[in-house]
């Protein structure tokens, strides 16, 4: 297996005067990594025994792929009889293996599924997308986080990061209307003009409720 294939993110050449010329810009830290996850994952097929073609390859062959990956990983994963199943902070060793971990397998299979994609699959036919690679995932993410005493849980917005962010569409919305209701209304007597806009002012409803 070759997970470390040369990735030449800021080639160079040598015009006619013997300076160097940039020829290729720098790749981000994503695209670097999902090339190199690709070149494995080509690697990992050639190596198949017997040798496995791309446009072939179903959710099974990616199941046995991530699978395949378990041996290099560095995730202690307990085992339902190990004293330490559920402490997310065991003591002490205990013999139990190494796993891939759930993140990591995650954030693989979607550099993958991309990966896949810009290299001429059809999105239908994209194996990483399986159904059988989906299911499989979730049920290492709740085995995990029951062997290791973690929870998964996905990032949400603080309420108050929202309560404030209704508050300044409010104001906004609110503000906005305010001004093209008073200019729509006719201009006559100071005293009705003023009872007037009170009441256009207070029926108006806030943008966001509809949000």
């Amino acid at each position: 297996m070759s997970g470390s294939a040369a990735i030449v993110s800021n080639s160079t050449s040598e015009n006619s005067n013997g300076s160097e010329k940039t020829v290729g810009a720098a790749l981000s830290r994503y695209e670097s990594q999902k090339r190199r996850d690709w070149n494995t994952f080509g690697q990992y097929l050639k190596n198949h025994k017997p040798p496995l073609v791309l446009c072939r390859c179903s959710g099974a062959h990616i199941l046995e792929f991530l699978r395949y990956l378990d041996q290099f990983g560095k995730t202690k994963v307990h085992n339902n009889g190990c004293p330490f199943f559920g402490h997310p902070n065991p003591p002490a060793p205990c013999p139990c293996p190494l796993r891939q971990a759930w993140g990591s397998l995650d954030a693989l299979v979607g550099r993958l599924r991309a990966a896949f994609e810009e290299n001429g699959g059809r999105p239908e036919a994209n194996p990483f997308g399986a159904r059988a690679v989906r299911l499989y995932l979730r049920e290492v993410r709740d085995s995990q986080a029951k062997a290791r005493g973690i929870a998964y849980e996905k990032k949400k917005r603080k309420k108050t990061q929202i309560k404030k962010h209704d508050q300044e569409t409010t104001t906004n919305a609110g503000g906005g209307g305010l001004m093209m209701m008073m200019a729509a209304g006719p201009s006559s007597s100071s005293s009705s003009s003023s009872s007037s806009a009170a009441r256009r002012s207070s029926i108006i409803i806030p943008l966001s409720v509809f949000n």
